[in-house]
């Protein structure tokens, strides 16, 4: 073999092999950004902005924590004064299952309205897991079967949580089940700061 035909064969393995070391280069970059950072701190592009329009039909045969029918969910529930919980979950949602007992004890202190969206789930089984976890914490629950109102708002996973202010407009996203330590240590650093933002955008208007 000539030393032409040896370099010409050198430079079909490598081209062969290049696209192989670029793809497993990136991928080890992407598994190490994962891992250096929190996934739960990733920002959504729709904070500071109105959240979806909407309107999804209650969870029929369920109660509030008033004892009253639930209502289902719109965008017009989210015009309403102060902030608004809207948390995303479904009976097969695991992290749902860590999330449920606090969502039950913030519902119980009544520090703003919790409005529940059963994501892509049957409510047959989401009235039975409501059941089974001990009592429902929302509000209003607004049945979203296909996950196009999910799709809107960025879901991607459930459980996911967004804070909504009088004017409608996201100023925070959880994802991940909410715990008392999230709720103290995260939550409410961040609503405490939308609220001076927001303070500071009337006070230069």
């Amino acid at each position: 073999m000539s030393i032409q035909q040896t370099q010409e064969k050198g430079g079909i393995r490598w081209a062969a092999v290049l696209p192989l070391l670029v793809f497993l280069l990136v991928t080890a970059f992407f598994v190490w950004g994962l891992m250096k950072g929190n996934p739960r701190n990733i920002p959504s592009v729709l904070i500071g902005k109105p959240a979806p329009t909407f309107d999804l039909p209650a969870l029929a045969e369920v109660r509030a924590p008033n004892g009253q029918p639930v209502g289902g969910l719109s965008t017009a529930e989210l015009k309403t004064p102060g902030i608004k919980l809207v948390n995303f979950f479904a009976s097969w949602c695991l992290a749902c299952r860590d999330e449920h007992p606090f969502l039950l004890a913030l519902a119980a202190r009544k520090e703003m309205p919790i409005y529940g969206i059963a994501y892509k789930d049957q409510p047959e089984k989401t009235r039975a897991w409501l059941a089974e976890m001990g009592g429902n914490p929302y509000e209003r629950i607004g049945v979203d079967l296909k996950g196009r109102v999910g799709i809107d708002f960025g879901v991607y996973g459930v459980p996911e949580t967004y804070f909504i202010d009088e004017r409608g407009v996201i100023v925070y996203k959880y994802i991940g089940p909410l715990s008392e330590k999230a709720w103290r240590e995260q939550v409410l650093p961040a609503l405490k700061k939308a609220r001076a933002q927001r303070q500071r955008q009337q006070n230069a208007s």
